[in-house]
């Protein structure tokens, strides 16, 4: 269950703010279907926790506690240092052709895969046996953060501050990998 919620709150800190949201709301906005972007979303976000979960636990399997530690600590520091600092526009993807779903899902694969989440993903299923908990984390987490994105579109800004908010979960998520990362050298 730890895994569970520590990878829930940690993604879903992650992409508070972050591009996966606002292409979701944009998608949203643009095709006015928010079932297919929800859907091909959901899509997306399932297939790449899983790889990210699949992947931490090779790692757990071919490495000792310490280095996942220190893996996990850096993973941490790396997505809080990304909320941070500057970002780039996010492409509306206005020039693909294709329908709702078909736009959502690749879209969002592509510019979810590499991103800071799955690293955390990736980190907490190397920290844990039960890797299909990070997995299920990570999904509900990202969910979480952009289904709002999703039914509120561009109103999202106005009701929400999102500068402050990826202030302070860059900050929480750098706190805690830099507590990780001293765990790992055994000073925390």
């Amino acid at each position: 269950m730890d895994a569970l919620l520590s990878t829930l709150l940690s993604v879903f800190l992650a992409e508070m703010g972050d591009r996966t949201q606002i292409l979701a709301a944009a998608l949203a906005l643009r095709y006015h279907k928010n079932g297919a972007v929800l859907a091909g979303l959901s899509c997306a976000t399932l297939l790449n926790c899983t790889i990210s979960a699949a992947g931490g636990s090779v790692i757990d399997g071919w490495i000792s506690e310490r280095p996942v530690k220190l893996f996990a600590g850096m993973a941490y520091i790396f997505a809080g240092l990304g909320m941070l600092m500057w970002r780039r526009k996010v492409d509306p993807l206005s020039n693909w052709k294709t329908p709702a779903f078909l736009t959502a899902f690749l879209g969002l694969f592509i510019l979810e895969f590499g991103d800071k989440s799955q690293f955390l993903i990736a980190a907490q299923a190397a920290r844990t046996p039960l890797w299909g908990m990070a997995l299920a984390g990570g999904f509900l987490g990202i969910m979480a953060a952009t289904i709002p994105a999703v039914i509120l579109r561009e109103r999202l800004a106005h009701i929400v501050p999102l500068k402050p908010i990826r202030w302070v979960s860059g900050a929480l998520l750098l706190g805690w990998g830099i507590w990780l990362a001293l765990q790992a050298f055994d000073i925390a």
